[in-house]
């Protein structure tokens, strides 16, 4: 079997078989080209490079069905203020409907001014993002430079799925920094530049392994650990300072505490409350560097004498700017209900004192018409025997 596939009968025959089977691969768009023009402007498409036998047919997708358009006397074809529904594969035929050209138009935009922002999490790493003015709809290139004002520019190593670059070791001591960072497509490309501080953008991300426990024996206190940022370097070069706030659980007022340690001991908490804790950092040295962003909240009840039900220590609350959020376990539950029982029984006796002034201002009121009757009484009286003694001084 595979000689006779092999003899040149058989070769002959496979040959004249596949040269007569090449029209019509033509038609899958083997000769495609990709073309690109600009949304809602007229994009021209040219019917191929060799002669043109007029007329010709244009077929969009397939279909005779175009956009407005007109073809020109070289066979060009216009589209007419381009929209994205004139996007797709486009041919042209001869009157003898051989195709002479296959085009795939996409539309869309040059680049426009970028929106740049930069994080600096630590001394030794900054990751500049970006995103888009102008919607493209086109696929695109960026190139990113990063230096210090009097520095040879270092390469920004770009992630273009996530649109952002990184630079490593930048020369902190430079006051400012320049970043450029160029978009390019097949429209055309832009260049956005942009100049920061790298002192002022310095932030540190949140303090890790946050822990907040009751110390045996003390009801007032709480133990509050917590450990560097894993992106933070581990030098006594760059140390940083913390900032503990804490309250007990429903109230308004935090009390803070500031320290370089990575503990701290609270000695005035309120005892046989549930207390919410939080911590942040920022570098100890940089007094122009940003606070990091707040931990997720703790909440620790401190040590009671002689309890048997306590609140889980080291509990994460999942709602920092809430303190009525409802937590799933029991002593929660009854902290809320015990609380919204006292705010009955204080609005109950404002109540109370309200209704009693209202009684004692209404007796006052009564007592005052009263004595006012009776003064009156009395006045009237003394006018009358005033008059009865003159009459009776008045000579008959």
């Amino acid at each position: 079997m595979p000689g006779l596939l092999s003899g040149p009968v058989c070769l002959t025959v496979i040959w004249m078989l596949s040269w007569s089977l090449r029209p019509s691969c033509a038609q899958i768009w083997t000769d495609e080209d990709v073309q690109y023009g600009r949304l809602d402007s007229n994009v021209t498409l040219a019917c191929g490079k060799s002669e043109i036998r007029i007329p010709v047919m244009w077929l969009h997708n397939h279909s005779s069905v175009l956009p407005w358009h007109q073809v020109m006397s070289d066979g060009s074809l216009v589209l007419l203020h381009a929209d994205q529904s004139a996007q797709g594969n486009y041919s042209c035929y001869d009157d003898s409907g051989l195709l002479l050209h296959s085009v795939r138009l996409r539309l869309g935009r040059p680049p426009g001014i970028l929106s740049i922002s930069c994080q600096v999490p630590n001394h030794t790493h900054v990751r500049c993002s970006w995103s888009e003015s102008v919607k493209t709809f086109l696929p695109a290139t960026f190139n990113a430079s990063f230096r210090g004002k009097t520095q040879e520019s270092k390469p920004c190593i770009i992630d273009v799925t996530h649109r952002h670059c990184d630079v490593h070791h930048p020369a902190f001591w430079q006051t400012i920094h320049i970043l450029k960072v160029t978009e390019t497509n097949a429209l055309g490309s832009q260049t956005t530049s942009v100049q920061f501080r790298l002192d002022k953008l310095l932030k540190p991300d949140p303090p890790a392994s946050v822990s907040a426990n009751k110390v045996e024996g003390f009801p007032m206190r709480l133990r509050v650990s917590w450990k560097y940022p894993t992106s933070w370097p581990q030098e006594n070069a760059f140390p940083l300072r913390f900032h503990i706030r804490y309250r007990p659980y429903g109230s308004s007022i935090w009390s803070e505490l500031f320290t370089v340690e990575v503990e701290v001991v609270i000695s005035d908490a309120l005892a046989g409350h549930i207390h919410q804790v939080q911590v942040r950092a920022q570098d100890d040295v940089n007094s122009d560097s940003q606070w990091s962003d707040w931990t997720a909240m703790r909440l620790v009840r401190p040590w009671e004498a002689g309890t048997t039900t306590e609140f889980p220590e080291d509990t994460t609350s999942p709602d920092v700017f809430n303190p009525f959020s409802t937590k799933p376990e029991t002593s929660t539950v009854k902290s809320q209900n015990s609380v919204a029982q006292d705010d009955d029984n204080f609005c109950l006796l404002v109540l109370l004192i309200l209704f009693s002034i209202f009684i004692l201002m209404t007796l006052l009121s009564l007592i005052f018409v009263v004595w006012m009757k009776h003064r009156r009484r009395e006045h009237a009286t003394k006018q009358e025997l005033a008059s009865m003694v003159k009459m009776k001084s008045v000579p008959i």
